[in-house]
């Protein structure tokens, strides 16, 4: 299912759009500079990419940030990979982000949308997310070395 939205504020632009996606700029930011996907391969981003909604924020034509929801666009959802460049954070960027998530129609009546996060709590909860209500009724399966094996 392909959603197009998109939305400017203060000349940033917001979009679902898949087609504006710079795929190199979000791999080398998720395989060098995140915590969460150190290592994570080309492929396996442009297939993350291929299967789930994802936002692209961007500066004229250039990409300054990205996250995608997992989904699918019944019941469930599943918040990942959420950054802003380094050089444009502090500008309320991660919030409008967050609120042009929040807004998509599609998203709006799922039951339940999980994110993971080390470090941006306050952020998260500023949009309705919370620690999970019953802990004990989650298990996960969690490979943290998974991609040393796609490393040359």
């Amino acid at each position: 299912m392909q959603i197009i939205k998109e939305h400017t504020v203060h000349s940033i632009l917001f979009s679902t759009d898949k087609r504006r996606l710079d795929v190199k700029y979000i791999h080398q930011f998720l395989s060098n500079d995140s915590y969460w996907a150190k290592g994570i391969p080309l492929k396996l981003v442009q297939r993350s990419i291929e299967n789930s909604l994802t936002i692209g924020v961007y500066e004229a034509q250039k990409q300054i940030g990205f996250a995608r929801v997992i989904t699918d666009y019944a019941t469930f959802g599943y918040l990942a990979d959420v950054f802003i460049d380094a050089e444009y954070r502090a500008r309320g960027l991660s919030k409008t982000l967050m609120e042009f998530i929040v807004s998509i129609d599609e998203l709006k009546d799922l039951r339940r949308i999980l994110l993971a996060t080390r470090d941006a709590h306050s952020l998260y909860v500023q949009y309705g997310f919370k620690p999970l209500g019953i802990p004990d009724s989650f298990m996960e399966l969690h490979q943290p070395g998974i991609y040393k094996k796609y490393a040359p």
